[in-house]
Parts: structure tokens; sequence; C-alpha cells
């Protein structure tokens, strides 16, 4: 089992080479094309730290569930139920007091629009705002979206323009075997779980759930199978929710009509 890894460091450096001032950033991505959740769409702006954070705040939380006991003195033992997505949260100073212009603003109405659809997920009808990733020199944080910007303004021009503000920023992982994206409104969407008996074929599981056998390619492109011939019992399946199986099923080529007939 994979360890919970919340940072990944590079060395910036070789041995007794002299250190190099490193911006943090944001580097924003359209959301994932094809509802993967390692992978990112193609990359937007960046957002710039002005000043390097002095801190970075993780939290990582396991959920238990307590199972009352009817009748007993004490309570029943906890059940494990999983981990919780990784917490980043950090702050950003941003200060124009120099130029006194509306830099400050701009950079946190930037922020604010990290918590909206993109236009290009909109347009495709399946609305999302961008996924993140914190960069720091060597150090590269996990996939994430924004979950919260909160902005404190503390200083102000004689008219009024904000030119200093406190941003905090925090960002939840984006990890784990999530179900899919339902492609008309983007929300998550659950899918059932298929495992494999003696005898099982990918046309007779298409059938059983979906009432037609010439999706048995929807599960195999799912599942990465590229023999459906070769099914391992005791394997698990996922199985594609209905909502998902127009797009899935208009990216497949012609049924095999070998394999259909084999029951395949």
């Amino acid at each position: 089992m994979p360890a919970p890894v919340a940072f990944e460091a590079a060395g910036a450096g070789g041995a007794g080479s002299p250190a190099r001032l490193e911006h943090a950033y944001l580097q924003l991505h359209e959301p994932s094309k094809d509802g993967s959740l390692s992978k990112p769409g193609p990359k937007l702006e960046r957002v710039d730290f002005q000043f390097n954070p002095k801190e970075l705040s993780l939290t990582k939380r396991a959920v238990w569930k307590d199972s009352p006991a009817t009748g007993n003195k004490k309570a029943g033992p906890p059940q494990y139920t999983g981990p919780q997505p990784t917490t980043l949260t950090l702050e950003m100073f941003l200060d124009a007091s120099d130029t006194q212009d509306s830099s400050v603003v701009k950079k946190v109405e930037r922020l604010f629009t990290c918590c909206v659809p993109t236009a290009a997920s909109f347009g495709q009808k399946k609305a999302s705002p961008p996924w993140v990733l914190f960069r720091w020199g060597g150090l590269t944080g996990f996939l994430a979206y924004i979950e919260s910007v909160s902005a404190t303004y503390t200083l102000f021009t004689s008219a009024g323009l904000p030119i200093r503000a406190t941003c905090t920023v925090t960002l939840n992982e984006i990890a784990g075997e999530q179900p899919g994206q339902n492609p008309t409104s983007g929300g998550l969407v659950p899918r059932r779980e298929h495992v494999l008996r003696a005898g099982d074929s990918l046309a007779g599981i298409a059938y059983a759930e979906y009432g037609d056998p010439a999706l048995w390619r929807a599960v195999a492109d799912l599942n990465g199978v590229d023999d459906p011939v070769r099914l391992r019992p005791g394997h698990r399946l996922l199985l594609p929710a209905a909502d998902e199986l127009p797009s899935v099923a208009a990216r497949r080529g012609p049924v095999d009509a070998e394999v259909a007939h084999a029951g395949y």
C-alpha cells in the first residue's frame, strides 16, 4: 500500500552551490478531460507568491465509525472507514504600498476565480474550477482544488484603494479511486463494482448491468482490459455509471463481432 505523501521534494542544487531564491506559486490546470484523478488537463496561468509563505499547514484525517453497543456499559469498538484527503492551508501576503496601484485587488480577485468553473469546463457542460499544484523550488505539492479563499485588507490609500492584504488559501487533495464524472452535470456519480467469477464475460456483465451486451467495450476501457478473453476470477471491475455511458460509448470503436458472438 503506498504511503500518503503530501509533498515531493527534489534537490535544488548540488553540494556547495549557492542558494538561489525561489518564489512559490500555484500552477493552475484545466480539470481532467478523461476523468483521471492523477493527470490534470492543460496548463492555465500561474499565481505567483509576492512573498514566500512563512509556514505551510498540512492536515490528514482518518475516519472512524463508532458502533453503539445496546445494553453494554462501554461503546463497541470503532471501525476504520478510510482516510480523508490531505488539506494544505497557506497564507499569501500581498503588498503594493510602494506603487499604490490596484495589483493587490486584482490578485485577490484572481484567487477568488479559482473557486468558480473555468470557461472551458463550463462550455463543455462539465463545470469545474481549475485544479491546482503548489510549487516552491524543488517542492511540489499534491494535485488539489482550492476549497476556500479568505482575504483581509489591512492597508488602504487615502482614496480607499486596498494596497495590502493577507489571503488564507485552503487546498484539498484530489486523490484516490473516486467515482466518475457525470458527463452532463460534472458532479460525481457512483460506480458499481463486479467481482469476476469463473465463466464471466464482459458482454454478459454488460448485458446484466445495462441490458446491452455491446457495451462490453465501455467496461473494458474503464478497467484497462486489453484482452477480454482473459479475465481473472476474483478480480474486481468498476462498472461505468449509466450517466457515463453516452460519452464512453461514443469513444469506442465498432464492436468486435467475433468477441460479441463468443460472449466476451
